[in-house]
C-alpha cells in the first residue's frame, strides 16, 4: 500500500540563490519511482506517494539525490499527508478567520521541547504569539512574517541550534493537506 508525503525543501529559489525548478524537481521524484507526483509554488513544496521507506529514509533520499543533480545540498523534511492534517486540526489558533498570511508554522525534523524557547519573553510580541505542536511551531503574526519582530526572535541560530526547521504560511499548509488526501 502506498502513502502519501509531502517533501518540504528549505532554503531553495530564494533571491535567485540555489535554484531547484519545479519541472526538475518532479523529474528527480518520478526518477526515485516516487507516483502521484506534484509540486506546489516555487518554494520547494512537493507531494509524492511512495510504497516504501518513512519519512526520515525518504527525507535522506531524497537531499542525496538533490545533492548529486544540482551541486548544493538542500534540507528536505518528508511528512505523511495524515501527519499534515493532523497537524491542521491541531492549531491552536482560529485558522478559519484568519489570513493565511497571518498564520505559519514552522516544521522541525524532531521534536521540540518547550524549555528551548523558555528564553523568548512571548508577552514583549503581543499580540503575536505562538505555540509549539508535534514537530512544529505555529505562529500568528497578524501583520504578517515580513513585519514580524516575534518572527526574527524564532528564527535565532540559538534558538534552533541542531535543529532542521522549514516555515510555510498557512494557505500553504491547507493546500499540501489537501494535496496528501488519499
Amino acid at each position: 500500500m502506498s502513502t502519501r508525503y509531502a517533501a518540504l525543501l528549505r532554503g531553495i529559489n530564494v533571491g535567485g540563490h540555489r535554484k531547484v525548478p519545479m519541472a526538475e524537481l518532479r523529474t528527480l521524484l518520478g526518477e526515485l519511482k516516487y507516483d502521484g507526483v506534484a509540486t506546489y509554488l516555487q518554494s520547494g513544496n512537493a507531494v509524492f506517494s511512495s510504497a516504501s521507506g518513512d519519512e526520515d529514509s525518504l527525507a535522506a533520499e531524497l537531499e542525496q539525490a538533490l545533492a548529486d543533480r544540482f551541486g548544493f545540498p538542500v534540507d528536505c523534511l518528508v511528512r505523511t499527508g495524515g501527519y499534515l492534517e493532523a497537524l491542521a486540526g491541531a492549531c491552536p489558533f482560529p485558522a478559519a478567520e484568519l489570513q493565511g498570511k497571518q498564520l505559519h508554522v514552522t516544521f522541525f525534523d524532531q521534536p521540540v521541547e518547550a524549555g528551548r524557547f523558555a528564553p523568548v519573553d512571548a508577552a514583549a510580541f503581543a499580540p503575536e504569539e505562538f505555540r509549539l505542536g508535534d514537530r512544529a511551531l505555529y505562529l500568528y503574526a497578524p501583520d504578517g512574517l515580513g513585519r514580524s519582530k516575534l518572527a526574527e526572535v524564532l528564527a535565532r541560530p540559538a534558538l534552533n541550534r541542531g535543529l532542521v526547521a522549514t516555515a510555510r504560511n498557512w494557505n500553504t499548509v491547507v493546500r499540501l493537506v489537501e494535496m496528501t488526501r488519499d
